[in-house]
């Protein structure tokens, strides 16, 4: 592992590229996977968009995947995953049928974006193509970028008083060369909260600082309507030797660190969806990969925070 790299890009094997469109607030992020990971998720938000994901759950007969799509443009960007299978499938990466056919597996999910810069330009096809053929090894790049362009947090009143969201990646590097390490796209209607409990990020107050969401809530039986168009993605990795199974209980464990970080967490607004990955370098418990899963998406979550720039009339947290 390259001891300055402390991104997802430091498993070896795991390529991330980004496409953005400061313009249109929107873009996609692509996580190209090494031959022969095993991929799981977890989706726990009332409101998702996703494709491919139940190919990766436990009684399904593909075990491997390609490339993990995050995207924003709602529904809409579900189409850039498109693109990634082209680029896969040029590259001769994929799943190879009993009759010989190549199938590239790659699946994805998005954010709800429409809301920031232009709602007519998403990501399609041809972003999903660039985001391959951007992807590096390279520390993964942070902040107001990919599928984070145009993420905000806590806007149920509007862009004024939100909170500028984006993309972050965090590591740990365990004993005995095991690495498990997250990418979050912060998007999330509810506050993003910091290890000490404060909240970090969110609804802002008129007067400044922040509103606490939950204190908005409890004097609100009926929430607005508008402005809670959330989620929160991402993936966690790791470099351990896991079945598709045990995979899978990986994606679940790291939603704690989703409701860590992030509260409320997993409500009716947001999409909440985690991918997981193994690459098969090392023997390693499910139990212990799961745990520090948790701790780095949570970290994942608070760096895409305090990355991100302001954009059009969403505010970072520096401003």
């Amino acid at each position: 592992m390259n001891q300055f790299n402390t991104t997802l890009t430091a498993i070896p094997g795991i390529r991330v590229g980004h496409v953005t469109d400061l313009d249109a607030a929107t873009g996609c992020t692509v996580i190209v996977c090494p031959e022969g990971t095993v991929g799981g998720v977890d989706q726990r938000g009332g409101a998702p968009g996703t494709r491919e994901t139940d190919l990766l759950r436990p009684m399904h007969s593909v075990q491997h995947v390609n490339a993990i799509v995050l995207a924003g443009g709602s529904a809409y960007g579900l189409a850039a995953a498109d693109g990634v299978m082209r680029a896969l499938e040029e590259k001769q990466i994929g799943y190879k049928t009993a009759t010989g056919f190549l199938v590239p597996i790659v699946a994805s999910a998005i954010v709800f974006d429409l809301a920031l810069g232009s709602s007519t330009i998403r990501p399609d096809a041809a972003m999903g193509y660039q985001a391959v053929q951007n992807a590096t090894t390279d520390p993964v790049e942070q902040g107001s970028v990919g599928a984070g362009t145009g993420c905000r947090i806590g806007a149920i009143f509007g862009n004024a008083l939100a909170t500028k969201g984006g993309v972050g990646s965090a590591l740990m590097q365990l004993p005995g060369g095991l690495i498990v390490a997250a990418l979050a796209v912060v998007n999330a209607v509810g506050d993003v909260i910091n290890k000490d409990g404060s909240i970090l990020a969110g609804l802002r107050s008129p007067e400044g600082g922040f509103m606490g969401l939950l204190n908005v809530m409890s004097g609100m039986p009926t929430p607005p309507q508008t402005g809670g168009e959330n989620t929160v993605i991402g993936v966690v990795a790791t470099n351990a030797r896991l079945s598709k199974e045990l995979t899978n209980k990986i994606a679940q464990m790291a939603h704690d660190g989703l409701a860590r970080a992030i509260n409320p967490a997993h409500t009716m607004f947001d999409g909440d969806t985690i991918f997981a990955l193994a690459t098969g370098e090392l023997e390693a418990d499910v139990n212990l990969i799961g745990a520090f899963a948790a701790e780095v998406f949570a970290d994942a979550i608070r760096n895409a925070v305090r990355a991100a720039a302001s954009l059009h009339d969403v505010k970072s947290l520096h401003e």
